[in-house]
């Protein structure tokens, strides 16, 4: 079975979230500052990462631009200067908030 791929990146100002939507119907809405906090790289999570970590932002936090990487993911760059990360739609799927933090 084919992966879900991503429909759709939708910012949410107002309450300071990320709308995804999936080709499987699901939508999954993410803070800002837990992505922030969830980001990838190698600055953040070092370079032998078994298990992504969560490690909060200093201050919150707002997208300012976000990029769509190849058929595989999505490049967020954040109010603090942040963007190195590559957030796989695997992964995004993987820190859904709303099957996390249930």
């Amino acid at each position: 079975m084919e992966a879900p791929q991503l429909i759709e990146a939708r910012r949410l100002p107002e309450s300071h979230r990320l709308r995804l939507t999936w080709s499987d119907d699901h939508v999954a809405e993410y803070p800002y500052d837990y992505l922030r906090g969830y980001c990838p790289c190698a600055v953040c999570q070092g370079h032998s990462v078994v298990e992504i970590k969560f490690h909060p932002p200093s201050a919150p936090v707002t997208i300012e631009t976000l990029e769509p990487v190849g058929n595989y993911g999505l490049s967020i760059v954040f109010s603090d200067g942040h963007g190195t990360g590559i957030y796989r739609f695997d992964f995004l799927r993987q820190i859904d908030p709303g099957e996390t933090e249930a």
